[in-house]
């Protein structure tokens, strides 16, 4: 495993898991101990590899715009290491077209190598379950390409869901910002309920018993993370920032904190107390931080409040 983070690199190499992920710790220092996982700083190890997988952020800047640039960056760093014949994957979520450049750097050094995108689709904390248990979307520009990524994932799961590469590029941007916009829809419904005086969980209790259409619906809450709103941005950058539906769901899911500080003020005065905080990670029961808007809560409250506190037995902030 090549990685650029040398602390990160001396973690892994002592077998312990660097984040929280239910179920990976025992098979990490398993791996580490029998000699089948060795992290290194060097990127002269690609060249040992039949499979090369990419897994990098892929954030969007201060102004909402994807950063086209963070595979091509991360592949240029061990460029001169790859070799013909390897077959590079792709499992960051990516914009697309980030693929077929992907593509076309390689082709640029001249290296005979076939490029996969296969998207990775776990969520945080169930890494370990849903590997086995999920289909595996693989893409690949060539048939041999597709066929080897087919064969690799094959030993994960035998669910394989074959697609072009800009067809599953949109497949991943697809499924988090579906789930973006369900989250947006709870939480305006919850607003809605919640200005009249009225119970949204008794509401959504009726709404799901025994009714399967509408099984799906969410509960309200801050839902961001490292994923969910980037992505829906990146959709939104690819369709010329033409996604209404997608900005309309930014700025319910974004606005959340400051509905919450509005309702509290209008019954408490925010300037004499201390408020608390129960929870900092983008979800429960998560050692992750990033994107979380119990964040952007607490700087409202730090303007809007006496004092505030900060509580999570996870967090290590």
């Amino acid at each position: 495993m090549y990685d650029i983070n040398a602390a990160a690199v001396g973690v892994v190499n002592s077998g312990v898991l660097p984040f929280d992920e239910e179920g990976a710790a025992g098979p990490l220092a398993e791996a580490v101990a029998a000699g089948r996982l060795v992290a290194t700083a060097d990127p002269a190890s690609v060249a040992t590899a039949e499979h090369v997988v990419v897994i990098v952020g892929t954030p969007v800047d201060e102004h909402l715009n994807p950063d086209l640039a963070a595979v091509p960056r991360a592949i240029e760093r061990c460029v001169e290491y790859l070799r013909a014949g390897q077959l590079l994957i792709l499992r960051s979520t990516v914009h697309p077209g980030v693929t077929a450049l992907t593509e076309k750097l390689l082709a640029r050094h001249g290296l005979g190598i076939e490029v996969a995108f296969c998207p990775e689709r776990i969520a945080e904390g169930r890494a370990m379950v849903e590997l086995f248990e999920l289909p595996q979307i693989v893409s690949a520009r060539t048939s041999a390409a597709l066929a080897r990524a087919e064969k690799f994932f094959r030993h994960l799961t035998e669910q394989i869901v074959p697609l072009a590469p800009e067809e599953a590029e949109l497949a991943k941007l697809f499924t988090n910002t579906w789930r973006y916009v369900k989250f947006a829809t709870a939480n305006q419904f919850w607003m809605m309920a919640n200005d009249f005086g009225l119970d949204f969980e008794r509401i959504r209790y009726a709404i799901r018993y025994d009714y399967p259409r509408a099984a799906d619906l969410p509960g309200p809450g801050f839902a961001a993370g490292p994923c969910l709103f980037k992505d829906t941005m990146q959709l939104a950058a690819f369709n010329r920032n033409n996604f209404v539906l997608g900005h309309s769901a930014m700025l319910i899911n974004e606005g959340l904190p400051l509905y919450l500080v509005s309702k509290m003020e209008e019954s408490h005065d925010l300037g004499e107390l201390t408020v608390g905080i129960l929870g900092m990670a983008f979800k429960g029961e998560s050692d992750d931080p990033r994107e979380s808007l119990a964040y952007k809560l607490k700087k409202i409250l730090t303007l809007r409040a006496k004092r505030v506190l900060c509580a999570d037995p996870y967090v290590r902030d």
